[in-house]
């Protein structure tokens, strides 16, 4: 079992930027793809990006494609999201999650291990 921690949210004004932390503990990546999700309240939990292995592939969704990177450093365990121009709608607490395949596109389905969730609030 593999354990996921978040770091890095909290309050920005809209334009800003944060940048998400995910370390994992216990049992390592691997070579399986590791993803962001967020959910706002009231509204389902929505995939964010995602990323394989080598870093070689990423995958963004349409909302945040141009302001947000993913990356990860397979010898720290960790995975990070930077996340720039940040909007309002934004808002929301965001999962790190590790696939249970090495394929990067995911879908909550896929999701083997869930971080506990760290939010992030943008303000107008």
């Amino acid at each position: 079992q593999v354990h996921l921690i978040e770091s890095g949210g909290g309050l920005v004004q809209a334009g800003g930027s944060l940048k998400l932390s995910c370390a994992a503990s216990g049992r390592t990546f691997g070579n399986y793809a590791m993803g962001w999700f967020r959910q706002a309240p009231g509204k389902e939990r929505e995939f964010v990006s995602s990323i394989d292995w080598t870093s070689a592939f990423t995958y963004y969704a349409d909302s945040v494609k141009g302001r947000f990177t993913i990356s990860r450093d397979n010898a720290k365990n960790t995975v990070y999201l930077q996340m720039n121009s940040l909007k309002p709608e934004d808002t929301a607490v965001y999962y790190c999650a590790r696939s249970n395949s090495a394929r990067v596109t995911m879908t909550s389905s896929d999701i083997g291990s869930w971080g506990q969730g760290t939010q992030v609030t943008v303000s107008s």
